[in-house]
């Protein structure tokens, strides 16, 4: 039989090391030039093996930070509509926001129709990223009909959530959602800290209450740390 490449024997050892709890969630992975002089490979070698891990959800590579142990992918129903922070929280684990928008814009004709207003007409807007024990794990772009959440700029999104808020103003009767895989554009793959060739999982939901749209969100998600399951019948 012809040998194994070079770059599967590593492959191997690395994910055993994990496997077998001496590399643990969260702990920093060998560098490049660590794996070079440990194995006498090639730094592209070392790279090519890195992202293979990464794309097996074995690592997460977080730009200019380094390579950790993947914590056990993240689990969401599809089908229900739940707070990011309560996901994260129910693990045992600490969720962080950071209000990176929070205004009044217009709408255009995209959000127009899924919010089900005239374009033009005003709509709170608020752009949160949602981390997990300091880790990016959601990017949430949701906008709201100020009709029926007139107070939804007054919060503080650090203290409390948009899924909290809107409950208690407009109790949802009908959820809608919509799930795809996007491919981040520059600026979403900074904020989301995913490698270059990781693609994310986009939800796109809506929601309503006594028969109106009451917010319609876009939320990214890092690919390789969430994913959506759910049984059916």
């Amino acid at each position: 039989m012809a040998p194994q490449p070079i770059y599967l024997t590593v492959l191997q050892h690395l994910r055993k090391q994990v496997s077998q709890g001496r590399l643990k969630p969260g702990s920093r992975m060998p560098s490049e030039n660590e794996i070079v002089r440990q194995f006498g490979i090639s730094r592209m070698t070392a790279n090519r093996v890195l992202s293979l891990l990464a794309a097996q959800g074995v690592v997460t590579r977080v730009a200019g930070v380094g390579t950790f142990v993947a914590e056990p992918r993240v689990h969401s129903h599809p089908l229900q509509v739940r707070s990011i922070a309560d996901e994260i929280r129910a693990r045992g684990h600490a969720h962080e926001c950071r209000v990176l928008k929070l205004e009044t814009t217009r709408a255009g004709a995209e959000w127009a129709g899924r919010c089900g207003v005239p374009a033009g007409a005003r709509l709170h807007h608020s752009l949160l990223l949602h981390l997990e024990n300091g880790v990016p794990l959601q990017l949430e772009d949701r906008h709201v009909n100020p009709k029926l959440v007139h107070d939804y700029l007054l919060h503080d999104f650090t203290r409390t959530t948009p899924h909290e808020v809107l409950m208690r103003a407009a109790p949802i009767q009908h959820a809608e959602h919509t799930v795809r895989a996007v491919f981040p554009d520059a600026a979403l793959r900074k904020l989301l800290a995913l490698g270059r060739s990781e693609a994310c999982l986009l939800v796109r939901r809506r929601t309503w209450s006594d028969g109106q749209v009451v917010s319609a969100a876009d939320l990214y998600h890092a690919g390789s740390r969430y994913e959506l399951t759910g049984q059916f019948s």
